[in-house]
């Protein structure tokens, strides 16, 4: 059972306000366009009014932080079983949606804006990940709820765990003003359902099979960025968790290397394996040098992590295609970062606003 709204004016002795039927529900879903805060989710709009390919209108279509996908329908004067079911014709669309299809949909319904900054500042500067569509859920926007629709919504949830749910708002009017208060049918609904692969479409973005991102730490003094411009290397140690991803860097592989906190400092290409810092040789103007006995700003060393913790710094040798000083470092709202010492890049804007940055020509 929901949880019923009062509403009382307190200005003198406690008065009351009835709740009354909104105007027009077309109301409702222009106030949830206008203030996306209306909702309790926090929600980037891909668009109002999309067009399934089965030639019906979903009223909104959201995305959350997690890469979740929003269907919000309005139940308008529609029986029980029809708002129900198309809410759920929805949810069969929507789950074959992939990366691309996401990011069409944006694009479609805010002409001249990109969706990867538009993400960003909506999320409090949060990269997009590199899945979208991670899963779905159905929310029906109601100004009233019948029984039919609160048993039928209720056991689709609550047995069956389909993620569907009712937000309930009510509407006020008290001398001249208007007013809205929400609710939900369900408290704790159903977990988002993962999407289908039906079609053979891809959640996560497609990955060039070359370019990889890799974060280069400089807090302290166990690593400088100075170092690694001058002698051509990028390096993480004190723990597996950071080192093993930087064991996955082919040669031959373009990476992006991002300072946290500051930026991308510079753009190169992998020319060997990853070696620890105590056997790793790097080639400096033409002569291999080990890596110790370079003058270093940086100790690449960390405390022991206890028996069995590899703690090591470990270091890949890399030719610089371009570099910036730290104090140069780029960073603008929506490029990708990750707290992996390295992985793939899949994120485009990124590469392409980089691609600009270091003046790339390929």
């Amino acid at each position: 059972m929901p949880v019923e709204i009062g509403f009382w004016r307190v200005d003198d002795k406690p008065q009351r306000i009835t709740p009354q039927t909104m105007p027009l529900e077309a109301k409702l879903e222009q106030l949830i366009l206008d203030d996306p805060e209306i909702l309790e989710s926090k929600l980037l709009f891909l668009g109002s009014q999309v067009l399934t390919k089965y030639g019906k209108y979903i009223d909104v279509l959201g995305i959350d932080s997690e890469g979740i996908l929003h269907i919000l329908e309005l139940k308008r004067d529609r029986t029980p079983r029809d708002v129900v079911a198309q809410t759920m014709d929805y949810a069969s669309w929507v789950q074959e949606l992939g990366n691309d299809d996401v990011r069409s949909i944006f694009d479609a319904h805010h002409p001249g804006e990109n969706f990867d900054e538009a993400f960003a500042k909506r999320f409090d500067g949060a990269p997009v990940l590199d899945e979208l569509n991670s899963g779905h859920v159905m929310t029906i926007v109601a100004s009233n709820l019948d029984p039919s629709t609160e048993r039928i919504v209720a056991y689709l949830n609550q047995t069956h765990g389909v993620p569907i749910n009712v937000m309930i708002f009510r509407y006020f009017t008290d001398n001249g003003h208007e007013y809205l208060a929400r609710t939900w049918l369900i408290d704790g609904a159903a977990p988002a359902t993962a999407p289908g692969t039906a079609q053979g479409k891809s959640t996560k973005a497609s990955w060039n099979g070359n370019d990889w991102y890799v974060s280069f730490g400089v807090e302290g003094d166990s690593r400088t960025w100075d170092d690694a411009r001058k002698y051509g290397f990028v390096s993480a140690g004190g723990g597996d968790w950071y080192s093993r991803t930087l064991r996955g860097l082919p040669e031959g592989g373009r990476v992006f290397v991002h300072v946290p906190q500051r930026g991308y400092v510079g753009v190169g290409i992998v020319q060997g394996r990853v070696q620890s810092a105590d056997e790793a040789v790097l080639n400096v103007e033409g002569t291999d040098q080990a890596f110790r006995s370079l003058e270093l700003q940086g100790t690449y060393r960390h405390p022991s992590g206890g028996e069995g913790i590899d703690s090591a710094e470990y270091v890949v040798p890399v030719m610089w295609i371009g570099t910036v000083a730290l104090e140069q470092a780029h960073w603008q709202v929506g490029l990708f970062a990750n707290q992996n010492s390295a992985c793939k890049l899949r994120n485009q804007f990124t590469i392409d606003q980089l691609s600009k940055v270091f003046k790339l020509t390929d």
